[in-house]
């Protein structure tokens, strides 16, 4: 299974606290923040909910 590196590149302040949640279960706390997950539907989905907060790079 593919691999994709995700970083948080903006911050959680004044958003929703469904888009905070999504960001603590991906494992982002801070900002500049890399985590390494599977290329799976569960992950791509929480990423796509946070697109707007976090930048994605396939390995």
């Amino acid at each position: 299974m593919a691999k994709i590196k995700i970083t948080k590149v903006k911050s959680a302040i004044n958003r929703t606290q469904r888009q905070k949640r999504t960001l603590e279960a991906l494992g982002l706390k801070k900002i500049g923040q890399v985590v390494e997950h599977d290329d799976t539907p569960n992950i791509l989905g929480m990423v796509n909910k946070v697109k707007h907060l976090v930048s994605l790079e396939t390995k």
